[in-house]
């Protein structure tokens, strides 16, 4: 297979000496109701610890009420503009819901779950997540209670 980038060319062959790897692993994050909680530094810290160089790194989160977004981590004005845009989106109690058996925000929690993504794949190159400079990974808390968020972490390169 031939890959081509930024007129750099490479031979990955399928009999090359150097064995592909992958690990996984776990975060628990508690989240202290709705709100966007970065968890790049979390995610940053596990893969120093691999013993992978080069590879893709998978996150998924273990909830149908909780999410996970690559997004702005520099200005904090981004994060509070995305919460009142969900907030006017998918607001609370509205009477259109009969899934309301943990409170009126249990199914806007389903649908904000089902508008953005509980899976995240991003490369890793030289043992560094390849981001844009002001990129983080959030996890997106729909809940108004405090939870234990679960997500798992694949990682698999060389």
């Amino acid at each position: 297979m031939i890959c081509i980038k930024k007129e750099i060319m490479c031979d990955i062959k399928k009999n090359t000496e150097e064995k592909i790897k992958q690990s996984f692993g776990e975060l628990n994050k508690k989240t202290t109701g709705r709100d966007l909680y970065d968890i790049t530094a979390d995610i940053k810290s596990w893969i120093k610890k691999q013993d992978i160089v080069n590879g893709l790194l998978t996150i998924q989160i273990l909830h149908t009420s909780a999410s996970l977004l690559i997004n702005e981590n520099y200005d904090p004005d981004v994060l509070v503009d995305l919460k009142n845009f969900f907030d006017r989106l998918v607001p609370d109690g509205d009477e259109l819901f009969i899934h309301t058996a943990e409170g009126k925000d249990d199914m806007p929690s389903h649908i904000r779950t089902a508008l953005t993504q509980t899976n995240l794949s991003v490369p890793i190159q030289s043992g560094k997540l390849l981001l844009g400079q002001w990129q983080g990974i959030f996890i997106f808390e729909h809940r108004l209670q405090n939870f234990s968020r679960k997500i798992n972490i694949h990682y698999i390169g060389d």
